[in-house]
């Protein structure tokens, strides 16, 4: 099958706080593009017994972006919102997704504001301040996991494959 979303990996290689900044950038545009051409329903289709829809991928990805980011780093409130994979049926998937942007512009101001990955978290990880570095390795598993799981529902709702 050929791959149909296909893109190079980031080629940036100007320093550690650039390489891992910009692979989750890539990551997240991975997730999104997963979204891309898909209706309503389709986004919201749920095809593992666990009950994951692209949607709630994108919705918990949002939550996780502004607990690590927002919270952790920089030191805001601890979010209120749901980790859940379950999307609400009256909130659309423009919001979904625009919510997701939004978080991860936020979490890019935090990231850019930190100074460097030795930059130590605001709040603490299990009693330890966590650097900036652990906490970009940990986000970029995190969307890169997640961005795999839009790729496998993707293929089996429209026969979309791709990074």
């Amino acid at each position: 099958m050929q791959e149909t979303q296909r893109e190079p990996v980031p080629r940036v290689d100007t320093g550690e706080l650039a390489v891992a900044h910009e692979f989750l950038k890539f990551q997240r545009h991975c997730v999104l593009k997963k979204t891309e051409g898909l209706t309503d329903e389709q986004l919201r289709r749920v095809l593992v017994p666990s009950g994951t829809s692209i949607l709630g991928l994108v919705q918990h990805l949002a939550e996780v972006e502004r607990g690590w980011f927002a919270h952790h780093l920089a030191g805001g409130p601890k979010p209120d919102g749901d980790l859940d994979m379950a999307v609400a049926p009256g909130r659309s998937a423009a919001d979904v997704i625009a919510d997701y942007r939004a978080a991860a512009e936020d979490s890019d101001r935090a990231i850019e504001a930190a100074g460097g990955p030795e930059a130590l978290l605001a709040v603490p990880i299990d009693g330890v301040r966590m650097t900036l570095r652990w906490l970009l390795a940990h986000m970029n598993t995190e969307t890169a996991r997640h961005a795999g799981h839009a790729d496998v529902l993707r293929e089996q709702i429209d026969g979309t494959t791709g990074r």
